[in-house]
């Protein structure tokens, strides 16, 4: 699930790491690969909101 870019940063209990990883692909893929100034804003946000974001669980083996 993708989230449109917002300016406010959601817990870590919100969404999982790779929720988060999912929408900084996004991003790089939307901006071609060159990160335009509002951009490069979004993703310090995103990363520290993945740093943050606990990880999701590995399935049971």
């Amino acid at each position: 699930m993708l989230h449109t870019m917002s300016t406010t940063v959601e817990s870590s209990s919100q969404r999982s790491a790779d929720e988060v990883n999912e929408e900084i692909r996004a991003l790089w893929r939307r901006s071609g690969g060159t990160l335009s100034v509002e951009q490069r804003e979004e993703y310090q946000r995103l990363v520290l909101e993945w740093a943050a974001a606990v990880p999701q669980s590995a399935p049971a083996a």
